[in-house]
C-alpha cells in the first residue's frame, strides 16, 4: 500500500511518528500550515514557521524517506487577529517557493466578517498564482459553514476543480461533490470521521475527488489513520486498485495542479549524518 496523505502537520509530531508512516507505506505528504496552538504576536512568528515548512521539515522528513510538500496562508483563526493580518501582504514571496503546492488552510473557524475577507483575498491569491487552494470548515455548525464556504469559493471565479473542501462528513459531503470541488475527509480517533464511517461514504459516493487524510497535529489524531482508512477499505469490499486510488492517484492528481510535486522516491528510510543549517535528526553519534 502506498500513501500520500494530503493533510498532516508533521511539526506538531515526532521522528518515531515519520518512522512508523514510512513502514506503513507513507511515501509523501502535504504540511498545511495552521494554527499552532497559541496565539502568535507578529508577522515574524509567521515567516519563521513559513521558513520552517519549506526548510528544516521538509529535510526532515526526506531523512525518513517520506516527501514533503506543504501549503503556505494564513489560517482562519488567526484571521480575526489584527496582529497578524499583515501577513496577507508577505504571503506572495512564500507561493513561489518550491514544495509549496497550494494556498492553505484558508476558509472559517467562527465565520466571522475578517475571516471571510482573508479567505477571499486568499482565493484570489490562488488564482493569481495558479495554486490549488485547501479549504478548512468550521467545526462549529458545519452545514451553514459549509454552505457559505462555497458561495465565496463561486464568487472568487476559481476553477472548483483546483479547490479541496476539508474536514467533511456525512451531512456536508453532497453539497461539495455537487459543487464539483474535492472532497477532503479528517480521520480521526474520537471526532471528525472515522474509518467506518469513511468506508461507507466512498460506497455511496465513489472514490472521485476523495481525499483522505489524518490531518494529525499536537493533539489527540493518528499520523497512521490514512493506512488504517486503505485496510478497513479493503475489509469493506474495495480493491487494491480502489485503495490506491484514494490514498495515492488522487492527492497526486490534485495536487499535481500546482506543478510543484516532487515525488522521485528517496534512497533513504532511515536518518543519515546529513544536516540541515548545520542540524542534524541525530542527537550524538551513533552506537
Amino acid at each position: 500500500m502506498r500513501i500520500f496523505d494530503p493533510h498532516i502537520h508533521m511539526t506538531s509530531r515526532t521522528t518515531d511518528d515519520y518512522e512508523a508512516m514510512y513502514a506503513a507505506g507513507v511515501r509523501a505528504l502535504v504540511e498545511p500550515a495552521f494554527w499552532l496552538g497559541q496565539p502568535r504576536t507578529s508577522v515574524g512568528s509567521f515567516t519563521d514557521y513559513f521558513d520552517g515548512l519549506i526548510g528544516w521539515e521538509r529535510f526532515r522528513a526526506s531523512q525518513f524517506g517520506i516527501r514533503h510538500h506543504c501549503t503556505i496562508a494564513l489560517n482562519p483563526k488567526e484571521a480575526n487577529d489584527p496582529r497578524c493580518t499583515d501577513v496577507l501582504d508577505v504571503l506572495p514571496r512564500y507561493l513561489t517557493k518550491d514544495g509549496v503546492v497550494a494556498v492553505g488552510e484558508v476558509g472559517y473557524d467562527s465565520m466571522t466578517e475578517a475571516e471571510e475577507k482573508a479567505f477571499a483575498h486568499q482565493l484570489q491569491l490562488a488564482v493569481e498564482y495558479e495554486l490549488p487552494v485547501l479549504v478548512h470548515t468550521p467545526h462549529r455548525d458545519k452545514l451553514a459553514g459549509t454552505k457559505r464556504t462555497l458561495e465565496v469559493v463561486r464568487e472568487s471565479g476559481i476553477a472548483p476543480e483546483r479547490v479541496v473542501v476539508d474536514h467533511l462528513n456525512e451531512v456536508t459531503v453532497g453539497l461539495v461533490a455537487e459543487a464539483g470541488c474535492w472532497m477532503g475527509f479528517s480521520i480521526y480517533p474520537h471526532t471528525k470521521m472515522d474509518e467506518h464511517r469513511m468506508v461507507a461514504i466512498l460506497a455511496e459516493y465513489g472514490t472521485a475527488r476523495m481525499l483522505v487524510n489524518s490531518a494529525a497535529d499536537w493533539g489527540r489524531s493518528d499520523p497512521l489513520k490514512t493506512y488504517r482508512t486503505g485496510q478497513a477499505m479493503l475489509a469493506g469490499g474495495f480493491t487494491e486498485s480502489d485503495v490506491d486510488t484514494v490514498l495515492w492517484r488522487n492527492p497526486v492528481e490534485f495536487y499535481g495542479q500546482s506543478g510543484n510535486l516532487m515525488l522521485d522516491p528517496l534512497e533513504e528510510s532511515s536518518p543519515t549524518g546529513a544536516t540541515f543549517e548545520g542540524n542534524s535528526v541525530l542527537r550524538g553519534a551513533r552506537q
